[in-house]
């Protein structure tokens, strides 16, 4: 029991941290029109790196929370912590993640 409880433990506060279904919507918004505006329509790269599942291979979640709500200096990429928080930007980097 003393190495499930940890577990069980982990895996409530990951999904304790999923936005809501109305926040989803609004993130895949933001994701589609605002991510997309620099890194593509399709995601596949443009101003930005694409943000396809093989091209995030290789980088922590948290460099990847980290570049989204502090943004990247000496880049185009702008810090996003005024509109969402870590729980929303690992939730898009999960979306991202998966296979489309």
């Amino acid at each position: 029991m003393k190495k499930i409880l940890p577990l069980m433990l982990f895996s409530a506060c990951v999904y304790a941290g999923d936005p809501s279904s109305e926040r989803q919507e609004t993130l895949r918004n933001l994701l589609k029109h605002d991510c997309g505006a620099c890194h593509g329509l399709t995601l596949k790269g443009g101003l930005g790196p694409a943000l396809l599942p093989e091209n995030l291979k290789g980088k922590t979640d948290e460099f990847l929370i980290a570049t989204i709500l502090d943004g990247r200096k000496g880049t185009a990429m702008p810090p996003w912590r005024k509109f969402m928080n870590a729980d929303d930007a690992l939730w898009l980097i999960g979306t991202l993640r998966k296979p489309s």
